[in-house]
């Protein structure tokens, strides 16, 4: 599974890096966390509101930094 953190580095960015660390640690769930944060590379998600995260190629959330609960129940 690769997951991407799709973000300027802001503070919400961290923020959903932290949380998203903790629900992979908590469902024992092995991935890869990439971040991108080049403002090209984030519109070619169709993305416009940051962060956002996308797991396997498929954008799964934006414009929220989603809790460590809502991420277990995404991931």
């Amino acid at each position: 599974m690769i997951i991407k953190i799709l973000g300027t580095g802001c503070n919400k960015c961290e923020k959903i890096e932290k949380n998203l660390k903790e629900a992979l640690d908590e469902l024992k769930i092995d991935a890869k966390i990439e971040k991108v944060e080049g403002l090209t590379d984030i519109v070619k998600y169709g993305v416009m509101t940051t962060p956002a995260l996308v797991i396997d190629e498929k954008v799964v959330s934006f414009g929220k930094v989603l809790s460590t609960k809502d991420l277990k129940k995404l991931l």
